[in-house]
């Protein structure tokens, strides 16, 4: 007896390939890439920094185990970016908690450097996000396609994920 060939379908595509598909597809201009290859780290850096300096109550049992530095506004946050993107795709996820885990210590050492009579961090995050939204929206002015707000939107959210996508493809890995 003869046996058949398997016919492989193609997987379905998942939420975050239709997301990166859209992006790819209304993002196209070499410039614009490279802007939001700079600016969306950033965006997501100032953004970061601001909610983790907003204040959070002062538990003394946190401040006599050092751990009041960590567990603040910022630690939900980066909770709920995780289990979003997680949602998406789990190693594009471990990723980016990689590159939180960067970003927080650059936000501790401007609180050090705050401590030490310097500017205030979370003005230095605001403006950080403030610079990065107006270069992103000026690089999404290089498009020859409209992009509506919410596709804008939808970018800030996803895209510093994509950005991660592009390394994963590159390097050849699963995500």
């Amino acid at each position: 007896m003869k046996q058949k060939k398997k016919v492989q379908e193609p997987e379905p595509l998942r939420p975050v390939d239709k997301y990166f598909a859209e992006l790819d597809a209304n993002f196209q201009d070499p410039t614009n890439r490279l802007i939001q290859a700079i600016f969306l780290p950033l965006l997501f850096f100032g953004i970061m920094g601001a909610i983790w300096m907003i204040p959070f109550p002062q538990f003394e049992f946190l401040v006599k185990l050092n751990w009041h530095t960590f567990l603040n506004w910022g630690s939900f946050f980066i909770a709920i970016v995780i289990y979003y993107y997680l949602k998406l795709s789990a190693t594009l996820s471990y990723a980016i908690l990689f590159s939180i885990g960067g970003m927080s210590y650059f936000i501790v050492q401007l609180e050090h450097v705050q401590r030490d009579g310097g500017p205030a961090v979370i003005w230095v995050c605001l403006g950080i996000a403030l610079i990065s939204i107006i270069a992103l929206f000026l690089g999404k002015g290089k498009e020859k396609g409209n992009i509506t707000g919410q596709q804008f939107l939808q970018f800030l959210l996803v895209g510093p994920i994509w950005l991660w996508h592009f390394v994963f493809k590159k390097l050849k890995l699963r995500y």
